[in-house]
């Protein structure tokens, strides 16, 4: 049996669970997330917990299993507490700033990079080299984030760029001068 799919998942008060078949709405404080998932992982809610059953030891069966509790426990999670990303922008020159509803970042191009907050998303700048993303989606406050890195990942030399927070950067040894 999965480790995962077999552990039941805690609804914490405040959170309204509604299963109809095989699609599950999520309401919480943080919002309300709804998803559909594989007919054949059987749904239930038993008082304040949810439960993840799978019809056979199929592989696709056991796979399906551990997706399903994953995705549904960050469903639970997301609209009780949220989940958060958090940024830094390391070089010369290099910083952000919120306008409006736009998140506005100078990173070394001619031209500066604009991404609109799209819904679903909250984006803070706290400082002009720290930005933090935040959501009750798990799946798009990890894709936006990993939009807004990509527009300038950081480079092995230096380590100049746009970084998770906590990531480490392997650094390479410059150009060094050749043996005598």
């Amino acid at each position: 049996m999965s480790r995962i799919g077999r552990k039941p998942i805690p609804v914490p008060k405040g959170v309204e669970v509604k299963i109809d078949g095989n699609s599950v709405t999520v309401k919480g404080p943080k919002g309300t997330l709804s998803d559909t998932f594989n007919p054949d992982m059987h749904i239930e809610q038993l008082g304040e917990e949810i439960i993840i059953t799978r019809p056979s030891d199929r592989k696709d069966h056991r796979s399906l299993h551990g997706l399903t509790r994953s995705l549904l426990g960050n469903m639970v999670v997301g609209v009780s507490e949220g989940f958060k990303k958090d940024l830094e922008i390391n070089g010369v020159g290099y910083r952000a700033a919120k306008q409006g509803k736009d998140l506005v970042m100078n990173l070394g191009y001619s031209h500066q990079v604009i991404m609109p907050e799209i819904d679903g998303i909250s984006i803070e700048v706290p400082a002009p080299n720290k930005i933090t993303i935040s959501g009750p989606d798990k799946q798009k406050v990890g894709q936006f984030a990993a939009n807004v890195r990509g527009h300038r990942p950081p480079e092995p030399y230096k380590g100049k760029g746009i970084k998770y927070a906590g990531e480490v950067i392997i650094r390479k040894e410059g150009k060094a001068g050749k043996g005598r």
